[in-house]
């Protein structure tokens, strides 16, 4: 199946698009430059771009973690991204209440991982007609995504992606099973690789950690195994940022991943 956004085609076997961004809207500065910065880098080397902010983070390791600039404000931001550099959002909901508030700003709305069995959730991202992004559970074999996608589809709308971003093994470390990409095609729908969860450590202490060497292998092993799009969190300086400091890529890192992970996708598909 292959899905559309404005000029961009998930699926079918064309090439990779990025998904990447900040984990999180800290303000409107760091938004906008991000994003810039990256549509410069993605432009230049002819990959299909697609923007990445958190509006809200409702699923916060502690009390006290940085949740959001507000809703409206943080919506505010992302609108400007779009209108001004012309470039597709996706973005998290984590309430029915959310989608289409969401939905009048983003062209995908991403179901957290630890939401996917949502019901309701899932219905109402439907329900918008915009492109459902359904991050895999940590807790769920591959092959169980069929059910939180049906969900999605029951509302007509099949317009629906799945994301691999690793698998609980033990209490604080995940492990990515390269086999659930090919399981997760199967059930009819592109299959997205987010290499930047999948090296998290969760709740370590009082935050989640992370080890960031391992996003380039991920990012390379899915491409060789195939994906259809590539989901990075990104940010100019990972280690003051407000969200997921353990385990974002450095903005700096990112053009020569880009470049290693455009020519393994290439080599895949035949192009």
């Amino acid at each position: 199946m292959m899905i559309k956004i404005n000029n961009i085609e998930i699926g079918e076997g064309k090439p990779f698009v990025l998904l990447a961004g900040p984990c999180v809207v800290e303000n409107e500065k760091i938004t906008f430059e991000t994003a810039k910065a990256i549509q410069e880098i993605a432009y230049e080397l002819n990959i299909p771009f697609i923007f990445k902010s958190s509006y809200k983070k409702a699923n916060r390791t502690s009390v006290n973690s940085f949740t959001g600039l507000g809703d409206d404000e943080a919506l505010a931001i992302l609108k400007k991204v779009k209108d001004e550099l012309g470039v597709p959002i996706v973005t998290d909901i984590h309430t029915e209440e959310e989608a289409a508030k969401a939905a009048a700003v983003a062209d995908i709305l991403q179901i957290p991982a630890f939401l996917c069995r949502q019901t309701d959730l899932l219905v109402a991202a439907g329900k918008t007609g915009c492109v459902v992004n359904i991050k895999k559970g940590q807790f769920l074999a591959p092959e169980d995504m069929k059910h939180a996608a049906d969900k999605v589809a029951s509302t007509g709308n099949k317009n629906i992606m799945l994301t691999e971003r690793g698998t609980t093994f033990g209490y604080h470390n995940l492990v990515v099973d390269m086999r659930s990409l090919v399981l997760m095609r199967q059930i009819g729908y592109p299959v997205v690789m987010d290499a930047t969860h999948s090296v998290q450590m969760p709740s370590s202490g009082n935050e989640t950690g992370g080890n960031p060497e391992f996003i380039r292998p991920l990012a390379r092993a899915a491409t060789a195994v195939g994906i259809d799009a590539l989901f990075l969190e990104v940010h100019p300086n990972p280690k003051e940022a407000l969200s997921d400091k353990a385990s974002q890529l450095p903005l700096s890192s990112l053009k020569e991943l880009l470049i290693e992970i455009k020519k393994i996708d290439e080599v895949v598909k035949g192009k």
